[in-house]
């Protein structure tokens, strides 16, 4: 359901959110996130652009969240590289559809069901879980 781009986002923005105050190297992210290169620049560029994170060039520079992790949620990182795409009207366009069919208006539900929940998780959540299993590391 979410895009490649969207799920490299949200393991890069976990990384960075898990050393708040340290920027990493497009390299490291790469390495600790499993994410190629060339993508996550691209990747960091549109979360940059979405004023989520900034890029500090030099040495001891890097990337690095500038949203507080207690705010910034899936969704926010979501939208942010490859938005969900709500139905609001009929996708064949057949000017019968006033209102969306059964079938889009049950899949619209669906969207708006991942909206919420996404909306509902930050990634100090994620980062502050009591699971044992920690994100992106191998145990």
């Amino acid at each position: 359901m979410l895009s490649k781009t969207a799920e490299y986002a949200l393991r890069s923005v976990v990384c960075m959110g898990a050393q708040m105050g340290q920027p990493a190297s497009a390299d490291a992210l790469a390495e600790t996130t499993q994410v190629p290169r060339r993508y996550l620049t691209r990747v960091l560029q549109d979360l940059a652009s979405a004023g989520l994170v900034q890029s500090r060039p030099g040495p001891g520079g890097g990337y690095e969240l500038i949203q507080p992790v207690s705010k910034l949620t899936i969704l926010d990182i979501v939208n942010a590289v490859s938005p969900l795409q709500r139905i609001r009207s009929c996708p064949l366009g057949l000017k019968s559809h006033t209102k969306l069919c059964p079938l889009h208006a049950e899949l619209d539900k669906a969207y708006a069901a991942t909206e919420k929940a996404f909306r509902g998780v930050t990634v100090e959540s994620m980062i502050g879980s009591t699971n044992p299993i920690v994100p992106l590391c191998e145990s």
